[in-house]
């Protein structure tokens, strides 16, 4: 074989190794892409960390994916259509997997507490907020029960010892202050603090901040890490195939790493209240 031909032979072999190791490369970096699934401002947060020196520390490549709904989300969670979401409630992933015949969802550790509170521009405290008074509450069941429960820890109502994450006002035990509920769109809290109508009014925290509120100065009573709010604590979920996942549970070192709660604080002014639970905790263990 002439000189001529070992020198095509060899550059052909070259081409082609270049081209397998480039296209190996690729397929290796796609397939460690994470996805995660996310909503609003937990969307915010979730690109910024992505990019972040501590996501690069950790090796993870996670490309963020925002939806408008939670239970969407949950379903391609499950169907395995996203990898990972960080959005909802502890008790919003229980219900999910209660009620789901799309495959169940895994918890991989907690990330905060998003304190839902209680206003009023015409009372300074619960304990001013007169008998037969008007509360404003979210309809959707999951933000009422929720709502009611704060109503109870806040002492203004009892509730039926087994209320749960989807319950309404029919689980109202004692009115003993006569009060009245006007069912609402979440969205519309802030608007209802200037309604004469309305006496107090219970808006989540990310509705509040729209407004210019801020749940820590401005709510005259908010929910506080504790056994009654720890159904609340939000968390990273997977597909329940993936729940000893090690790359998975990193993003939850990731949410906890000290550059990421220190821009999360400053961003959010303090109302993403960390939660450094274990599972179990949720669980009441």
């Amino acid at each position: 074989m002439s000189k001529k031909i070992w020198v095509s032979v060899i550059a052909i072999i070259v081409i082609i190794i270049g081209i397998v190791g480039y296209t190996v490369k690729g397929y290796s970096q796609k397939s460690n892409v994470i996805t995660l699934g996310s909503v609003t401002s937990d969307a915010d947060i979730w690109r910024h960390l992505a990019k972040s020196d501590e996501a690069k520390k950790l090796n993870l490549n996670i490309q963020v994916k925002e939806f408008t709904d939670g239970l969407t989300l949950n379903k391609a969670t499950a169907e395995g259509q996203v990898d990972v979401n960080a959005f909802q409630s502890y008790s919003y992933f229980q219900a999910f997997n209660k009620d789901s015949k799309d495959g169940k969802l895994a918890a991989l550790g907690t990330t905060y507490l998003e304190p839902l509170g209680i206003y009023s521009t015409k009372y300074r405290s619960v304990r001013d907020i007169p008998d037969g008074a008007t509360i404003a509450i979210a309809r959707d069941l999951a933000d009422e029960a929720r709502g009611l429960k704060l109503l109870e820890d806040a002492g203004l109502i009892a509730l039926d010892k087994d209320v749960g994450a989807l319950d309404g006002l029919e689980k109202i035990k004692s009115n003993s202050h006569h009060f009245k509920f006007k069912e609402i769109d979440d969205t519309t809290g802030g608007r209802l603090l200037h309604d004469n109508g309305v006496d107090a009014v219970l808006i989540s925290n990310s509705v509040s901040q729209a407004a210019g509120l801020n749940v820590l100065k401005d709510a005259i009573y908010y929910e506080h890490i504790n056994n009654h709010t720890s159904s609340n604590v939000n968390i990273i979920v997977t597909a329940a195939k993936n729940k000893n996942n090690k790359t998975y549970k990193k993003l939850v070192t990731l949410y906890r790493a000290k550059a990421s709660q220190q821009y999360i604080d400053k961003k959010y002014h303090g109302t993403k209240t960390e939660v450094i639970k274990p599972i179990s905790y949720l669980k009441g263990e």
